[in-house]
């Protein structure tokens, strides 16, 4: 492996290989604690109408409060838009969910039924969650094709994934997704040749080839043109209905075209909660975050 395949991918490949570990124990018969309880992908309990559930969550560090009192719900099918001055909480709320890091008390549910705060980040991967951080992190010198071919492999033991093969109904979702993100006329282009916008829709393409029910996107639009935003939109109102979107972004004009619901975080916990319109005419939210 080269050096730049080593800087793009290294936090993928370990995210990866840890959930082809979960899944080679699970084929060969062997259960961790949490995996005994016969979670699996697509199992989800939205029963009552809620695909993500936190409840009075706390987290400190170092003796600073990063989350406090944090009571946040989405809906199957949402696309919630989360936005809020820098230290206000987002990507700690996001480590929780993922598994990352863990609350000081709290409760963290995935639909009715999985309490998140049981489980390791592989194996919340592995459920349905999927997450897409700031910077694109995709193998750059493997094509597109191969890119979402790999990600295909975290559903396999790392064993079987040496001799793995497409079926046909696995290149009929390659081809789908390559649809999707906007990447048919580039399927054997290699990665790193690609736009910053074509990077991170790549990526996004890697975490729909898993199905998850739930996608959670940090600053997606950050440093792409005016066109790439418009088409990361239409992208994500796409998604919207057969997957559920957490959205954490900065851009206002990308909220104000893709969101229905945007939920204000200010010191860890909802500031404001409400229409885009809404929550920009609330005094808190102006005097914290939008200024006049």
């Amino acid at each position: 492996m080269t050096p730049d395949l080593m800087d793009a991918g290294t936090e993928r490949v370990g995210h990866l290989l840890q959930q082809q570990a979960a899944s080679a124990a699970t084929e060969s018969g062997g259960r961790t604690a949490s995996t005994a309880r016969h979670v699996l992908p697509g199992e989800v309990d939205v029963t009552h109408g809620r695909i993500l559930y936190l409840e009075d969550v706390h987290v400190s560090f170092d003796g600073f409060t990063a989350i406090n009192g944090l009571n946040l719900d989405i809906a199957p099918g949402e696309l919630r838009c989360i936005i809020g001055p820098n230290g206000a909480g987002k990507t700690t709320m996001m480590d929780i969910i993922t598994g990352k890091t863990r609350p000081d008390r709290g409760s963290v549910y995935f639909g009715s039924t999985i309490d998140l705060l049981r489980y390791s980040e592989p194996e919340i991967a592995a459920m349905g969650i999927g997450r897409k951080f700031q910077k694109p992190t995709v193998f750059e010198q493997l094509s597109v094709f191969e890119n979402l071919e790999l990600a295909l492999k975290t559903h396999k033991g790392v064993a079987r994934s040496m001799n793995f093969r497409l079926d046909g109904e696995q290149r009929d979702r390659i081809a789908e997704v390559l649809h999707t993100i906007h990447q048919t006329g580039f399927v054997t282009r290699q990665a790193g040749l690609l736009s910053h916008g074509q990077k991170q829709w790549l990526e996004i393409g890697m975490l729909l080839v898993q199905e998850p029910r739930l996608l959670l996107l940090d600053e997606p639009v950050a440093g792409m043109t005016d066109e790439e935003t418009a088409r990361t939109a239409e992208l994500f109102l796409s998604l919207k209905g057969r997957h559920s979107l957490m959205v954490v972004e900065h851009d206002m004009s990308f909220i104000g075209a893709i969101s229905e619901k945007v939920t204000v975080l200010c010191d860890g916990a909802v500031l404001a909660e409400g229409t885009l319109a809404q929550v920009q005419a609330d005094e808190r939210v102006i005097e914290v975050y939008l200024g006049r």
